[in-house]
Order: C-alpha cells, then structure tokens, then sequence
C-alpha cells in the first residue's frame, strides 16, 4: 500500500496478496506483511515518512511512542549497529582478508555530537531498548552543528573548543527535505474575522530539515528512527531583516547544544531552539496519524509524547495550538487529547535545572504560544481553587505563570497524563517534597521508572572478553534476557571462574592503561587498584571530596614513613560547564595534585592520579570494563538517579558510594556485601 492509498507490488511474494487496502483498513495490511516480513527478512517498506511496519502495528493497538529530548547522546554508531545486526565478527573477518583491521575502521567514526550527560545516555539507551522490543519509537531533537565542546586540558586548566564532528559528515543520517516544516518566531497574532482564526503577522519563519537516522535493534526486524531537526532559512524571508543577519540567526538555532545562557540573547536562543523542533516534531506526527487514521480525535490513542525533562514542555501548548487553530477543536476535546498524549519525566530536583521563562521574552518571541500557556494557567487556577477549597497559599505555590516567569516544571505536570521520577528516592522526594503540592492536586499522576541501560553496549560490545566468559558459563540467553545474569550466582566460590573474571578484568585495565599512556603520557600499574569517577563535574557530584581524600593519602605517606597503601590508581573524567567557575577550578586542582603525586619517587609506585580529557561516550566505553572502585558519592537527595554507577557495576566494579539516586536500589539488590556505603542514612 503506498502513500495514496493505492496497490502496490511487492516483489516475489506470491502468496501473499495485498488486494486494494486503503489507509483506513493498512492493520489487515500490517497482518499480510508480518508473514511477508517473516519471509522476507529486513525488508521493510516505506510510506510517507515512517516505515510501513510501523503504522501497520500502531494501528493493530500498539501505541507510538514519540521521545523529546533536547539530548540523544548516541556515541559512535557502526559497532553497535553492527553487533546488534549480528553481523559484526563476518565484517570483522572479511575486512581481514583485505588486510584491513576493523578497529581502525571504528576509530574514523566521531562520537555523534547530539548529548552532553545522563539525561542524553539515558535517552539513546531507551532508543536501543525499545527497538530491541520491536516498540515503535520516534526520537525527536536538534541535528546540532557542533557538539557541546571538545575538551582540551592545557596548563591543568579545562580549554572549550568546536566539537566538529560533522566534519566527516553523518554517514548514518538521511535528509528528508519534502518533510520539511516552516517553524515561526516573532509576530503578532491576530484574529481574523473572516476565517475565524488566529493569524501570524509579520513572522519570522525558519525552515526545519528532518535528517533521520536508523535505530536498529538487537535480533528484530525493527529499526525505529531519530529524528534530527536542522534549521534553514525558509523561503519566506523577513522583510524587516538583512539575509545576513537572517540567515546567520537562522544557523544559531543548531550551532550548538546548551549555549550560553547568561544573556538574554543566550536565552532568547534557548527558547527557541527548544520550541524549534518541537514544533517542527509535533507536525510531523500529526501528519502521520492523519496518514493512518480519518482524525484526530483518537491521537492520544495511538501516541504517547515522552518529554525528556522540561527541554521539550513546549510540545504541551504546541499541540493545544496546533489542535484549536488549525484544526478547530473545541479547547475541552483539545486539552483532553494534549493531556492524555504527553508524560514528563522529571530528571532534577535542583533549582537551577528546574526551567523558567521571562513572560517577556516568550511573549516576544512566542506570542500565540504564551497566550495558550495563560488560558492554560487560568483554567488551572480554577482547578486548583476547586480541589484546594480556595487555598491562596497553595495556589500561589503551584502557578504556572508566576512573579513574571512561565514556570515549566508546572505546566508539565498540568499537561501530562504521567510524571515519573527516574530513581525510587528521587520519585519520593518529589512526591514527599518538591512537588507535593502537585501530588496531592494529582494524587494518581506520580510515579516512578528507575533509570536503566542497555546491556548490550555497556557490557556485551563493550567488555566482549566479559561477555565471552559470560557466554561460557551461562550461556548467551542473558544477552536477551539479562535477568539470566543471575545464573551467575550458582559461581560465585567457584575459583576456576573467579580467575578467568580476574584475567578480564587485567585485560581490559591493560586496554585503558594504553590509552592513558598514549594520551597522557602516564604509566600506570595495572595491578594498582582503578578507582574511578567518571560524570559531569559538579558540586553536588562531589569531585572536590575525592580529590581531597588523594591529598590525604599522599600527606599521610610524606608524613609517616610507615604508612603505606596498596598501590592505587585515581583516574577522574569530566566536563565543566564553561560558565562553572567552581568545577573549572576542581579540574584544575586535580590535574596539579596529579603533576606533585605522579612525579614524586616516594609516593608514586603507590598513588597514580589521572585526569582523562573530554570524556564521552566512547571513552567511557574503555573506562567501565577497566574499573575496580566506582565512586558515587554525589551529596544524599541531589543524585536523581545515576546510570554510570550501573555501568561500573556491570562490568565487576566494587561501588563505594553514598545513599542516594539509584545506589539506594542497587545496595537492595546486592546486599551489603557488595557496595560500600557511607553517610548518613535514615536509620
């Protein structure tokens, strides 16, 4: 069946014949082709923009579920496609016939420049999972010219410069411009009598280019798809501007991932990067349900709009727009519709992360938009009114549009049908604390979904001798099914296997110390313990305390001759933000501890310190199998979850940590045997 709705021949398939389906009857379709996929292997057959299967199974009660997410942190993408596939070790040897190593082949493949932390991991990880299920899922976000920035250590000192991995081009990315979209800023609304419609006057418009990219999953037909917005000018140029000047504010939307807000016009680019392909995301899948189905009015039926933190809360009003001015819904059916198809995943309970807006600048920039976020504020201050039996106190503490700043937090939650927090603690102190004026005018809204990862990349492809001894002992069941890992137990004393764990773990620290050697110039030992923290340099992630303790240590063996430890290397990786004097300043203090420890001849065959410039995904990737010690210590209630402690875990490391995010969840699992935990705790 193709786009029009018409016939159409699929080669040398004779026993399954598609007589004259039209859209509204493509779940018979969708049956036909599950036999001819059977069958037929990989094929999968386009319509319109989305792949056919995926329509066809969207329509026989399988909700799409569309992810938001200013963040996919995606990493390198041929040995994961490759592996996943199953197709890696026939590459690998055939390459080998040509006297080519596959490894090098890996290393021309830049780390895709789309994320920065957790939340852009968690987001890729979802990815891969739920295309491993064979779910229909649809990423959507910013086809970023630059990556957030390439670290360089100079002097000790953190030095930002262009992550340029573009450079080689996206050998993975198709562009589709016929799905292009123009996306409008900086106007004055007006309602025209005659059409009875909201009108945009004088706007700014800027060309959306989807650029997608395969999201192929393990041993399933399925690959699902991320899309990347990119910005160009449309071919409605203002009147009111140079094209210099349009054209270089047009590339500003997709220049960079989080640029810097500490102006307004750093603002004013945030704002609009995020309603930027939100809009541009939210019309595309209108288009495609309009493909499938006569109307809109079962779209919350048939899809679930996953928004990835407050980034992508835009889609909320955007949708409300899109559903009462275009399509003339009544603002009931319309908000019934936008508040079943949204959930908001809450990923923070710092201030500093929870989103707010000047009035000002969204009114400017986004005026249609605010005046729907006001009537949404409105009718929930009557609701709130209602519930609360005129509680002023409450009300003021729960507006959306409050002391001159849209809050979105707030209109998230207002908006969606769900609100998770991503670890059981982080989820109670939203519920218990920050948010629990929304619980109790939501009590049935809140939950929680701790986070996860994929086990295939951070252990399978990742740790392939872990994964081999795994295979050996177990069987390769768990690689589907992970909860077959605990057929490990059965092992546990046994001293054949624990050696065989033992030469892994040497064999990937031995990887990890080449690469330190290589780029840093260190020699370590590698039967020196690996205590590593690895994440994204912040306060509350407590880099300082850890670096204190390696100063501790050394003082204590300058001091007293006859204190000695058994030979421990501290390896750090991290990135500041560039406008964060405190964790610059932390980099700078590790890297000068790390010159007085490394080159002192009384400590140093005892204490290595090694700070790892512009870690990332890939990097990572060599870090996790090689750790003994993983350090998860962020401050007790600040971590919401954490995935890097999951990853260390996986691969054999010892976590010593504090009560907080996910670690609460592991030491249950584990025992406390297994994880050393220090602090303060509830008992």
């Amino acid at each position: 069946v193709n786009e029009n709705g018409t016939q159409q021949v699929l080669p040398e398939v004779n026993e399954f014949k598609i007589q004259e389906y039209d859209l509204l009857h493509i779940s018979e379709a969708g049956k036909a082709l599950e036999k001819i996929r059977n069958r037929m292997g990989n094929a999968i057959y386009e319509l319109g923009s989305w792949p056919m299967f995926e329509i066809a199974v969207s329509h026989t009660d399988k909700e799409s579920i569309l992810h938001f997410s200013m963040e996919f942190l995606i990493g390198r993408l041929l040995v994961n496609n490759m592996m996943n596939l199953g197709i890696y070790e026939i590459a690998k040897d055939g390459l080998e016939d040509y006297g080519i190593n596959i490894h090098d082949l890996e290393e021309l493949e830049s780390d895709a420049g789309l994320g920065n932390g957790g939340l852009g991991r968690l987001a890729a990880c979802f990815m891969d999972s739920l295309a491993s299920l064979s779910y229909p899922a649809f990423g959507n976000t910013i086809r970023y010219e630059y990556g957030l920035f390439k670290q360089k250590i100079e002097n000790g000192y953190q030095v930002e410069v262009p992550d340029q991995w573009l450079r080689l081009g996206n050998m993975w990315e198709v562009r589709k411009p016929k799905h292009a979209v123009d996306v409008k800023f900086w106007c004055r609304v007006v309602w025209n009598e005659e059409t009875g419609k909201w009108e945009h006057v004088d706007a700014e418009c800027v060309r959306a280019v989807p650029y997608d990219m395969p999201i192929v999953g393990n041993d399933t037909t399925v690959t699902n798809t991320l899309r990347l917005w990119h910005a160009e000018p449309s071919e409605e140029i203002p009147s009111n501007k140079d094209f210099r000047q349009y054209a270089q504010e047009v590339r500003d939307i997709c220049q960079t991932l989080y640029p810097d807000d500490s102006t307004l016009a750093g603002r004013t680019l945030r704002l609009k990067q995020q309603y930027f392909f939100v809009s541009a995301g939210i019309r595309a899948i209108i288009k495609n349900h309009l493909r499938v189905y006569p109307s809109l009015s079962n779209f919350h039926e048939k899809n679930v709009i996953q928004l990835n933190d407050t980034h992508p809360v835009l889609a909320i009003p955007e949708l409300m727009r899109i559903l009462v001015d275009e399509y003339d819904m009544e603002w009931d059916e319309a908000w019934h519709i936008t508040s079943h198809t949204c959930a908001y995943t809450n990923h923070t309970i710092l201030a500093e992360a929870l989103e707010k807006w000047p009035v000002s600048t969204m009114e400017s920039l986004l005026p249609r938009i605010y005046q729907i976020i006001e009537e949404i504020n409105r009718r929930f201050i009557g609701y709130v009114k209602q519930v609360s039996d005129h509680d002023d106190d409450l009300l003021n503490r729960v507006m959306i549009i409050k002391d001159g700043q849209v809050y979105m937090a707030h209109l998230a939650i207002a908006g969606s049908f769900s609100v998770n927090g991503v670890a059981r603690l982080h989820s109670q102190i939203l519920k218990e604390q920050e948010m629990k004026d929304f619980n109790f005018l939501y009590p049935n809204k809140f939950n929680n979904k701790t986070n996860g990862i994929t086990h295939r990349r951070w252990l399978a492809y990742s740790n392939p001798e872990l994964s081999a001894l795994l295979n050996e002992t177990i069987g390769t069941d768990w690689l589907k099914h992970p909860e077959q890992l605990e057929k490990l137990m059965e092992y546990v004393d046994d001293s054949i296997v624990q050696g065989k764990f033992y030469n892994v773990k040497q064999q990937r620290k031995q990887v990890l110390a080449d690469y330190i050697y290589k780029h840093n110039g260190i020699r370590i030992d590698t039967n020196s313990i690996f205590d590593i923290q690895v994440k994204r340099l912040h306060a509350y992630k407590r880099q300082l305390l850890n670096i204190m303790h390696v100063i501790y240590l050394y003082q204590e063996m300058k001091v007293n001759p006859e204190f000695r430890i058994y030979p421990r290397t501290f390896i750090f990786g991290a990135k500041a933000a560039p406008a964060y004097y405190f964790a610059k300043k932390v980099i700078k203090l590790i890297n000068s501890v790390a010159d007085i420890v490394n080159n002192d001849p009384e400590t140093s065959d005892y204490l290595k310190v090694v700070f790892i410039e512009n870690y990332g995904v890939t990097i990572a990737e060599k870090i996790m199998p090689a750790a003994d010690v993983s350090e998860q210590i962020s401050t007790a209630g600040k971590e919401a979850s954490g995935t890097g402690n999951m990853k260390f875990m996986m691969n054999g490391a010892v976590t010593i940590g504090t009560l907080d995010g996910a670690n609460v969840e592991m030491a249950e699992r584990v025992g406390d045997d297994n994880i050393i935990i220090f602090g303060l705790k509830d008992n």
